[in-house]
């Protein structure tokens, strides 16, 4: 219940309106987002580079209105990628991007305009040396999302995918995307789904992720486990161990400002670790995402709101 009440104020103007007054909420949310602007954005990627990490940085911006703002959100990944090409970040940092941010959903033309700044940003990045992976929303956007990514992939093989192990057909689409040279970011899920299409239990999606991870591991391309759970992660380690992958094989992923312990275990251990570190301006509808996913997560932010009160 706590969980759907977040996801639906995560769409809620006026619930956006309220937390983003709060006077203490721009300070928590640093926790979560690196900041508002680029430079800021760089600065923290270059921490945490110097720290092991590996990072995909993703430009925030979601409700892209019209054609003009989509491509507006393509050249500021275009300004990110020479910056990281410019601090020398590239050979370690990625970026991710929404396609509905770069104009997915608009009413003409929309994955024609979505397909072409998608394709604006997969250049700049490799002209940066560097790679691109394509986020994944609800479950309406899953194949429009899966088929620009084919298209893509014809020109930039290296181009990642993510894949929510919470919809039934992801096993299948991990099949589709385990050949050589893919790179799939495998996560659990952040959206309220119907049960006609996703598991509703937390054992299901368990058991589901556990299955595409076997897929994802058995196969020829590059997993990313995308996962703050210790199980999930000791059994892709296992997976990994049984198939003989090598450490450079495959990575794990978490999102920045949650189990910071964890991540600098795993760089100790001489795993791969990447951060998904978002910036810029739009961060509401990520940030209640964030809550609803981890009740530690609304634990800290309730915390955080009393004591700065």
């Amino acid at each position: 219940m706590l969980r759907t009440t977040l996801l639906a104020a995560s769409r809620a103007p006026r619930a956006r309106q309220v937390i983003e007054a709060l006077p203490p909420t721009r300070a928590i949310v640093r926790r979560f987002i690196a900041g508002d602007e680029l430079d800021e954005a760089v600065a923290v990627t270059d921490e945490l580079v110097g720290a092991g990490r590996r990072i995909t940085l993703d430009h925030l911006g979601e409700d892209t209105r019209d054609a003009a703002q989509a491509a507006g959100t393509a050249a500021a990944y275009e300004r990110l990628l020479a910056a990281l090409k410019e601090t020398g970040l590239a050979e370690r940092a990625e970026v991710s991007v929404k396609l509905s941010a770069v104009g997915q959903f608009l009413p003409q033309d929309g994955e024609r305009i979505a397909l072409d700044n998608a394709r604006r940003i997969c250049a700049a990045a490799a002209d940066a040396g560097t790679t691109v992976t394509l986020d994944m929303e609800d479950h309406t956007t899953t194949d429009s999302t899966l088929g620009i990514a084919r298209e893509l992939r014809a020109d930039y093989p290296w181009l990642g995918v993510v894949l929510q192990a919470y919809l039934r057909r992801t096993e299948a689409d991990c099949a589709d995307f385990s050949g050589p040279g893919s790179r799939v970011r495998l996560c659990k899920g952040a959206y309220q789904e119907p049960e006609s299409v996703a598991f509703q239990g937390r054992r299901e999606v368990d058991l589901s992720y556990v299955r595409c991870l076997k897929v994802l591991m058995g196969g020829e391309g590059y997993p990313m486990v995308a996962s703050h759970d210790p199980r999930m992660i000791r059994i892709a380690g296992q997976l990994a161990e049984w198939r003989e992958r090598k450490a450079d094989s495959f990575e794990y992923q978490m999102l920045y400002g949650i189990r910071p312990e964890e991540q600098q275990r795993i760089v100790d251990s001489g795993a791969t670790m990447r951060i998904y570190l978002p910036y810029g301006g739009e961060w509401y509808g990520y940030f209640m995402r964030r809550l609803a996913e981890r009740p530690a997560n609304l634990t800290f932010f309730l915390r955080a709101l009393a004591g700065r009160g």
